[in-house]
């Protein structure tokens, strides 16, 4: 069988340079990066594959037809990461997770149609569920999303699935957990909570902190996403969790644990508009249908995360230093 030629979107992000490396560990891998490198892009993410024989890196935006025509035109299949991700940002403006998130979709997916690509994988997230206020969301619960971020990618994801059902694309959509482990911009709450700390500096706790998440290892999470592409059915859905919910008070408490500091390093900041109480996906469907197991220990990857961090000052600083913290 010819090994496909796979078309990864947003592929030096933080998830989507944890998937391309993991297929670049096989020798006759045949991968194709495009990624317009915003803030949380990061080419640093991939020089572990950058003389891979099948590795290419293409920079630009999947909002750009031409650029997207030509490089669908040479894959088999698409795996679909790039997005605009952060809730705080989209409640400032936007218009532009619209604008990448729906309609950059949407562009990949015509030029997918038109080229005949094999398959087309469609990364979102639990967030389009909204919040629940007890379980864990399955696959069949109702689309509530909260921030525009969320509405944008539940916007995208029936967009996904409309272009399996009108013109039979074999699209497969994946939902998952909030991510953690090494290389995610510090933007993100771990990783915002561990930069600050390693700097002797404080960190925002919103509300009470007793807005719950469910946390997935990245390598988990790649792991099922392979799954999906390898073994999942066209049209279908599949959530992706990590079976570790804690509040946020509970997370922050073992970061200061971790970091040698105390509670004195907390702020307690003002509640985020819109910000959802708990997210949890059930991810039976996936365990049953295709055998996906977590692999990673929270407490040990946690731990390593943490150690990752605070021996890679040189990856995170350039990225704290223009003002996102």
């Amino acid at each position: 069988m010819t090994t496909p030629r796979i078309l990864v979107t947003g592929g030096a992000g933080f998830i989507g340079s944890h998937y391309t490396r993991a297929l670049l560990r096989h020798p006759a891998a045949r991968v194709t990066v495009l990624d317009k490198l915003t803030y949380a892009g990061n080419r640093d993410n991939l020089r572990p594959v950058s003389g891979h024989r099948g590795f290419r890196f293409v920079r630009g935006d999947i909002r750009d037809v031409a650029v997207v025509d030509r490089l669908v035109a040479e894959s088999d299949q698409i795996v679909h990461f790039a997005a605009e991700s952060h809730v705080d940002r989209s409640i400032a403006d936007g218009r532009g997770f619209t604008e990448t998130n729906v309609l950059g979709t949407q562009i990949l997916l015509g030029a997918a149609r038109r080229h005949g690509v094999r398959r087309f994988v469609h990364i979102s997230t639990d967030e389009v569920y909204g919040s629940i206020a007890s379980g864990a969301a399955k696959e069949t619960a109702p689309l509530r999303p909260s921030s525009p971020y969320a509405a944008s990618k539940a916007a995208s994801d029936l967009m996904a699935l409309a272009y399996h059902r009108t013109y039979a694309l074999d699209v497969r959509v994946t939902r998952c957990s909030n991510n953690y482990g090494t290389h995610q911009h510090p933007e993100k709450l771990i990783p915002r909570f561990v930069t600050n700390l390693l700097r002797g500096r404080t960190v925002p706790l919103f509300g009470d902190g007793g807005h719950v998440r469910d946390w997935l290892h990245v390598e988990d999470h790649v792991r099922g996403i392979e799954l999906v592409r390898t073994q999942g059915a066209p049209g279908e859905i599949y959530n992706i969790g990590g079976g570790r919910p804690l509040t946020n008070k509970e997370l922050t408490g073992r970061l200061l644990e971790s970091c040698g500091y105390g509670w004195d390093m907390v702020d307690h900041a003002r509640d985020r508009e819109g910000h959802d109480r708990r997210y949890a996906v059930d991810d039976g469907k996936i365990r049953a249908t295709l055998g996906y197991r977590t692999a990673r220990d929270f407490t040990t990857a946690l731990e390593e995360t943490v150690r990752w961090y605070r021996d890679h000052p040189h990856w995170w600083k350039p990225l704290t230093e223009v003002g996102v913290r």
